[in-house]
């Protein structure tokens, strides 16, 4: 490659590319930061609206610390949407849309973490597998019968050779910096594979959409899309992305291969070597097998509904009118485009066109919520707490909620004395400390434990300011005392 193509490919890169616009970004490592926390993880895909919480909480321990974050996180989120790093996808059987890394996103978070924690420039075991695979292809790629059998039977010698040393009590064990460093090296090509899901999702979309526009621009009654389709062919499957899929999605869901792949997990984790690697290198070994099974299902479940949904769309012949919309659309637009040379686009003519009953505005005519406009501009002064004074505590619960446990009390000892009574005469014995609220509560409490009786009598009680007051209630005979401790109830 020339140095002016790398360089206008690079240009391109830097202007379009997810990646490098979140490493360039002016907060770019808090981006990093926040993003990798809350999807970078095992939860890969989480609802808007929780998101915008979580981040909000990062957003408020990064300012405590002095960074200058003076957006929310609605509208962080909103850049990073525009710039490509966040995609926003409609969540099926919910209302919220749910959020979720690009894959440049994840190419610049794994390059950011290459950089905090960079692996070793050379190492034995990544020669080795080198060595391995190259051995491997070059094995399986020769056509000559000859030196393939060749090869398998130096390849049979190697190993009756290691198998009649084991035989002999001659076992090399692999030393623990060795083993560790190995693991890193699969733990490495592990990191790389949510990357390469969200490729081949964005793949898929993109074909998905390709297929959709081939089938309303394509001309006549039949093209190759369509006959493809109404022949039963799954173009999303037979597609490169599709089919490296599909050979991924068998191999990984192979009964067999799953067995043998979780014993090898924990025989691992039962060595003596996982005590030199970090906790958070063990758990990514044991999740390794269930996080690829999770992603995949999702990319499996995303390319059946595509071809799905391509189906249907061909056999209820809604591309038709899709087609003949497309059609119209093109026609007036190369009429348009004949009419402008002779034509002004301000003349006056004298065609009429009857609009409909929606009204036709101006998007620039819309008046926006602007979240920031009501972003507190003031900063934030912080008091020091003062001394909590349990009886004012007290008085503000009275002032707000009725004490149903006094009010019981006092039912409670008037029936002590008089064997049965009223409400007022509960009252007569016990004032309404609480003024009205006393006689609400009473009231309640009448409805629940006290005989109803015909009449109506006369309560007395004072308001908060000492003013005598009185009205009249139903009578209401309490014969037994009220057992239990009643809550507090909203004050009227």
């Amino acid at each position: 490659m020339s140095v002016l193509r790398a360089a206008l490919e690079a240009s391109r890169l830097q202007e379009s590319d997810p990646a490098w616009a979140l490493l360039r970004a002016r907060n770019a490592p808090v981006a990093i930061a926040i993003l990798e926390k809350q999807l970078g993880g095992e939860a890969r895909r989480v609802a808007a609206p929780v998101l915008f919480e979580r981040i909000e909480d990062d957003l408020e321990e990064l300012r405590s610390h002095g960074f200058d974050l003076p957006q929310t996180a609605q509208q962080y989120c909103a850049e990073w949407r525009s710039a490509g790093v966040l995609i926003r996808r409609a969540a099926e059987g919910a209302r919220e849309e749910t959020l979720e890394l690009s894959q440049g996103a994840l190419t610049a978070i794994r390059f950011a973490s290459q950089l905090s924690a960079p692996r070793a420039s050379v190492t034995e075991s990544r020669l080795a597998t080198v060595i391995e695979r190259l051995r491997a292809l070059a094995r399986d790629t020769d056509p000559d019968i000859g030196s393939r059998l060749s090869a398998l039977q130096v390849e049979r010698g190697r190993l009756d050779a290691q198998i009649e040393r084991v035989a002999a009590g001659n076992v090399d064990v692999l030393a623990s910096e060795h083993a560790s460093e190995r693991l890193r090296d699969i733990l490495a090509l592990v990191e790389e594979v949510p990357a390469d899901f969200a490729r081949v999702r964005s793949e898929l979309e993109g074909l998905n959409r390709d297929l959709r526009e081939k089938l309303i621009d394509q001309e006549g009654s039949r093209g190759a899309v369509l006959d493809d389709i109404f022949l039963g062919v799954d173009l999303l499957a037979s597609s490169d992305a599709g089919r490296s899929f599909a050979g991924f999605y068998a191999l990984l869901l192979d009964p067999e291969r799953g067995i043998e792949f979780e014993e090898s997990v924990q025989d691992v984790l039962g060595r003596d070597f996982m005590d030199t690697v970090t906790g958070q290198q063990a758990k990514s070994l044991r999740r390794i097998l269930p996080t690829l099974q999770d992603r995949s299902s999702e990319i499996h479940g995303v390319m059946t509904a595509f071809s799905r949904s391509l189906r249907r769309f061909v056999q209820s012949q809604d591309f038709l009118e899709d087609r003949l919309i497309n059609r119209e659309l093109r026609s007036a637009l190369r009429l348009a485009l004949d009419t402008s040379d002779t034509v002004k686009p301000y003349a006056r003519t004298a065609l009429m066109l009857d609009l409909s009953s929606v009204p036709l505005d101006s998007v620039a005519a819309l008046s926006l919520n602007n979240p920031g406009d009501f972003a507190a501009s003031a900063q934030v002064v912080a008091h020091a707490p003062e001394a909590v004074d349990i009886e004012q505590l007290r008085e503000l619960a009275r002032a707000s909620d009725i004490d149903m446990e006094e009010l019981s009390e006092n039912v409670n000892a008037a029936l002590a004395e008089l064997s049965a009574a009223t409400i007022a005469d509960v009252l007569a014995l016990r004032p309404a400390t609480q003024g009205v609220a006393s006689v609400v509560g009473l009231l309640v409490l009448a409805e629940e434990f006290a005989r109803p009786l015909d009449g109506r009598e006369d309560v007395i009680w004072e308001s908060s300011r000492g003013t005598a007051r009185r009205g009249t209630v139903g009578r209401h005979l309490f014969t037994a005392p009220i057992g239990g401790r009643p809550g507090r109830r909203p004050g009227p």
